[in-house]
């Protein structure tokens, strides 16, 4: 991937970071820490760490990594971290443990599994690696979005029983989706249904313009806008405001016929008005690659309500590239603190993301 400057970067005047002024040492002192039981793509290894630095020389060459996979290294890596980068780890520990932590940075977008932040320590800020799933989840809603139009659970339900028997729809062009949350995840269902010829409405707290969306709309315009939804894609992280966002009545404002795409969290959404809805025959169909709990227990019915598909909390990650993008997206950011530039991908710790 390579590496372009964005014209806050080149600006002479752009803002300094807050941490401009904190001394820095020769070289900062980063710590990797993968959780014990990490499935092992996505293990913050030595190999890919320093594979990924070489597309920053000038950056990687002034951090003194260390790595950890147990509590016991992570203990002592972070005695003299000043950044850590990692998804899941002993947050308890971190300020009795990491005295010099100025920042970490999570491989991964949602913040949820680390709410309420009463354990970051004073100070301490938190990054995320907002961006990463983007690619992935483009192609998820186009399979989402298309998979729920052709009809394909009944079509393999058909299959299964060896019935010969159409369904038969029209093209997607022309309908209309409404896009929940217009993030990393979300730009990958906006382009996606652009891709496809559809109208997108946006749903997001702030009217800045975004290049796949036709129209934007505000929180308190969403019932509104639910009955143009053709398709309503769920991209929006899990906080205060969002979690059980769609509900019953929410689901009932949709069209007939309308179909559900959710690659956010599996909670905002009530999953007892989904099957009914499904059930009742009024949505044709949903995809889900979250829901709550996961895993899924085997007894939820959620598994055998009519026209669901349910992924496993797949839907977005690049199994490939996934921690090489993350690193690149940290490296970025060591490269902004370098030059005294603002970090990209805070957390807004009131706001939740």
């Amino acid at each position: 991937m390579p590496r372009n400057e964005s014209a806050e970067d080149q600006h002479s005047d752009a803002p300094r970071d807050p941490l401009a002024g904190v001394p820095r040492s020769p070289a900062l002192r980063v710590h990797l820490a993968t959780d014990d039981p990490e499935y092992i793509p996505y293990r913050l290894d030595r190999t890919r760490f320093e594979a990924a630095g070489r597309e920053f020389p000038d950056v990687f060459g002034r951090l003194a990594p260390t790595y950890s996979d147990d509590f016991r290294g992570f203990r002592e890596g972070m005695r003299d971290a000043e950044v850590l980068i990692g998804w899941k780890f002993p947050r308890e520990a971190l300020i009795e443990a990491a005295p010099r932590l100025r920042w970490i940075q999570l491989v991964g977008a949602g913040v949820d599994h680390l709410a309420p932040f009463d354990w970051l320590p004073p100070g301490v800020r938190l990054l995320t690696a907002s961006g990463v799933h983007t690619g992935k989840s483009f192609e998820y809603f186009l399979l989402g979005i298309l998979a729920i139009h052709t009809r394909l659970r009944r079509l393999m339900r058909r299959q299964r029983r060896r019935r010969w028997s159409k369904i038969q729809t029209g093209t997607v062009p022309g309908k209309t989706a409404l896009v929940i949350g217009l993030g990393a995840v979300g730009t990958g269902a906006a382009r996606a249904a652009k891709t496809l010829g559809m109208r997108v409405l946006g749903y997001r707290r702030s009217a800045r313009p975004h290049e796949h969306c036709d129209e934007l709309v505000a929180p308190e315009d969403l019932h509104r806008a639910l009955p143009c939804a053709d398709y309503l894609l769920l991209a929006a992280p899990l906080t205060r405001e969002t979690l059980g966002l769609i509900g019953e009545r929410e689901l009932a404002l949709l069209p007939e016929g309308a179909g559900l795409v959710n690659l956010g969290r599996g909670r905002l959404v009530s999953q007892p008005a989904l099957v009914a809805a499904l059930e009742s025959g009024r949505l044709a169909g949903a995809f889900l690659d979250v829901v709550w709990p996961e895993p899924h227990p085997p007894e939820s019915p959620l598994w055998e309500a009519p026209n669901l598909i349910l992924t496993p909390h797949v839907g977005a990650d690049d199994i490939e590239q996934y921690i090489p993008l993350c690193y690149r997206i940290a490296l970025r950011n060591f490269d902004r603190y370098f030059r005294g530039l603002p970090l990209r991908n805070e957390v807004d710790l009131e706001l939740g993301y």
